[in-house]
């Protein structure tokens, strides 16, 4: 099946203080390139939305398209839209966020597979929470360019929440972003 990951990477970052996407994390990776890293590890093609063109070769570097979102000071639901309009028509699409570097493949292929197995929509949960990345079926691919301003897919996943197919993972990543820089800590085991 044809299921592209789109990486959402257009955000402007201003909790953080500085670039969070070009933030190296303890192992030197910048978060965004660790988020594009494990997408691309499971899924053949991969479109970051970017908001200036001086990440494109970062993320060239990383056999990784992108897409420079014009409009992305609109919002995430803007960036979605550009990100499936340079995809095009696709059996489904995996939609990750680039401040999410911890995500597991094992995650990512969980949710392609559900995809792959005819779910409308998939979803990791951690525990009783809803994590990324969603997948979501071609079949919504007019709805999806339609999307504007800051709500992304949620909406979209909201009114067909029936057809979601959660997926039960041991990954926190999946609910783990990084808004702050102490967001890079890692969380206290009790």
């Amino acid at each position: 099946m044809n299921i592209v990951g789109l990486l959402l990477a257009a955000g402007s970052a201003s909790r953080f203080g500085s670039d969070k996407l070009r933030h190296a994390l303890p192992h030197g990776v910048p978060i965004a390139v660790q988020a594009a890293r494990n997408l691309k590890s499971e899924l053949a093609r991969v479109i970051v939305v970017v908001r200036a063109a001086e990440m494109v070769p970062i993320f060239a570097a990383e056999r990784c398209e992108s897409a420079v979102c014009e409009n992305a000071h609109e919002g995430m639901g803007s960036s979605l839209a550009c990100a499936v309009r340079t995809a095009g028509k696709a059996d489904g699409y995996l939609v990750a966020l680039a401040d999410m570097p911890f995500v597991r493949p094992t995650t990512i292929a969980a949710v392609r597979e559900a995809l792959a197995a005819g779910a409308r929509l998939a979803a990791p949960y951690f525990r009783t929470r809803r994590g990324h990345p969603v997948g979501i079926a071609g079949a919504f691919y007019e709805e999806l360019l339609s999307l504007g301003g800051d709500e992304g897919a949620r909406h979209l996943v909201a009114m067909h929440e029936a057809a979601l197919v959660k997926i039960p993972v041991g990954d926190p990543g999946v609910i783990r972003d990084i808004d702050r820089p102490e967001d890079l800590t890692p969380p206290i085991r009790v």
